[in-house]
């Protein structure tokens, strides 16, 4: 079968789930660990950007090394696509674990977080990174990888509708704790609130299903005894619990919620990885690796490691791949935080964050004949401008403009998945790039240092977010810091990633790769290989 043969719609499809898969692990990570780890499991917000910063620079060795391995592992598999299969059980374990929060003191949480953490990044690369170098050997044709493209996006951003529209829901359902509820009527918008449960529970969190009352403990004068829009506490069985709460009219017992985050979270991610370690299956069973290395290439690392330096498509694509993650992270990683404490409606960021899934995927099918008609570097270049500026309008929204805010939010990310759609193909392009220019190709080792950018700039994303909320004194656990960090929520949501995006545009004018010279490429490594068949 020919390296450039038509790919069919079924293996397209098996392989968009791997990347469903990979992106219940990427996005669940991206969208709730930060706010998991602060409001949950009680870590400061700076601990956690600087655990996310530090973790990641690990993937600068393991990205290298993975690619490296792939590059020279030899199976009657192919290369790449026994390592999908081999790292599918261990990602769901390793993520299954990282949202689980064991019953620590201060030190051993942070022990605990920067282990599993870290162990969760490099599982992901021994996943991910062959997963990408796949599609660069499904096909020697660059409009159809950019096809294959299409579809992975399409894949991934499901994955992520899937964990980040049901995951809260699901947190509601497994953190039910069946308590009893009454609901004292003390003036128009004052209540006493008595809570008790059937059983042991050791951490829940208590609020309004709007999110706007304030509670305080009756009968409790310590001064830590602040109105908060939420208590966490344990519980003991039949024990009860009395709150004065207020700021809400018609309370009734029906708008008291109480969920059990801890176990909410844990059996949300659990079900979660179950769909990730079966997906990743479909994708090694539905895929078939079509393009080797020139026959007479001799394993060289030194060689390969100098013509990657050398490999300027490559070089620009390492740096507007750290500067599209960190944008799209940033986006990500605050969501839940400002619909939680600047909106007041933490399930309706579930509802924002499907409907930016389906521009999503919008984007992602319309990414293919737009880069056919403009070609992949205009695109990129417009996509980047576009999305950025429509991002940083959100900050003239107030928390009742919530039509405008979920407009320009689904505005912007279609125009932002247009970036990982095109930069996963062009990474192919630079493969080509360098068997066309030096006789070699290693595909694995420019997806591993691509893989790492992005990776890495999700780190450097997470850094932003905790630093920048420890400069506003956030605290998720108390109200009054929340309400002062409100201007660092807000500008983290507008116009910081849109600061980075335009960075990113004005980078990608020096990319050299534009269609005419793919065209060549394409023509000319088609040919050689046919002389090479023959």
């Amino acid at each position: 079968m020919s390296d450039s043969t038509k790919i069919s719609f079924k293996e397209k499809l098996g392989y968009a789930l791997g990347d469903g898969a990979a992106n219940i692990a990427w996005r669940g990570v991206a969208t709730f660990l930060f706010i998991f780890y602060t409001d949950v499991f009680g870590i400061n917000p700076a601990a956690v950007g600087l655990l996310m910063l530090i973790a990641r620079l690990s993937d600068g060795i393991s990205d290298v090394l993975m690619g490296i391995a792939g590059d020279r592992t030899n199976t009657k598999y192919g290369k790449f696509r026994p390592w999908i299969l081999f790292t599918a059980i261990p990602l769901g374990v390793i993520l299954s674990l990282l949202f689980t929060a064991p019953n620590l003191g201060s030190t051993g949480k942070i022990i605990y977080a920067y282990t599993t953490y870290i162990i969760f990044t490099l599982v992901y690369t021994a996943n991910n990174i062959p997963y990408g170098a796949l599609m660069a050997v499904m096909t020697g044709d660059d409009k159809e990888r950019t096809s294959i493209g299409s579809y992975r996006m399409v894949g991934a951003f499901a994955g992520g509708m899937l964990v980040q529209g049901a995951l809260l829901y699901l947190v509601a359902h497994f953190g039910n704790i069946n308590p009893t509820i009454s609901v004292n009527e003390l003036a128009s918008d004052r209540f006493q609130v008595t809570v008790s449960a059937p059983s042991d529970v050791e951490n829940v969190n208590i609020k309004t299903k709007d999110g706007i009352a304030n509670f305080i403990w009756e009968n409790n004068n310590n001064s830590t005894n602040s109105p908060t829009t939420g208590k966490s506490f344990s519980m003991e069985a039949n024990k009860t619990y009395s709150f004065i709460v207020s700021g809400e009219q018609n309370i009734s017992s029906d708008k008291i919620v109480i969920i059990d985050q801890k176990s909410g979270y844990s059996y949300s991610i659990y079900v979660m990885s179950a769909f990730l370690v079966l997906f990743m299956f479909i994708t090694f069973w539905t895929t078939k690796e079509r393009v080797q290395p020139p026959k007479e290439q001799q394993s060289d690392l030194w060689r390969d490691l100098r013509d990657l330096i050398r490999n300027k498509p490559w070089l620009v694509l390492l740096t507007i791949g750290l500067l599209f993650s960190i944008y799209n992270s940033i986006k990500q990683g605050i969501v839940v935080i400002y619909f939680t404490h600047y909106l007041h409606n933490q399930i309706l960021a579930a509802s924002f964050m499907v409907a930016l899934m389906f521009a999503s995927i919008a984007g992602a099918m319309i990414t293919a004949p737009l880069s056919k008609k403009l070609g992949k570097k205009k695109l990129f270049i417009y996509a980047l401008i576009f999305s950025g500026v429509v991002n940083a309008s959100i900050i003239f929204c107030g928390p009742g403009d919530i039509i405008a805010i979920f407009i320009l939010g689904i505005v912007s990310e279609f125009s932002a998945a247009i970036f990982p759609t095109l930069f996963f193909a062009m990474l192919g392009d630079a493969a080509d790039y360098s068997e066309f220019k030096n006789g070699r190709r290693a595909t694995g080792l420019i997806y591993s240092a691509g893989s790492f950018a992005t990776k890495f700039g999700g780190g450097i994303a997470g850094a932003i977010i905790g630093f920048i909320l420890a400069a506003f004194h956030y605290n998720g656990q108390d109200y009054s810091a929340i309400q002062g960090a409100i201007p660092g929520i807000t500008m983290l949501m507008s116009w910081v990633p849109a600061i980075i995006a335009i960075l990113g545009a004005i980078f990608m004018t020096i990319y050299p790769l534009n269609q005419t010279k793919m065209n060549e490429i394409t023509l000319e490594l088609t040919d050689r290989r046919t002389r090479e068949k023959n």
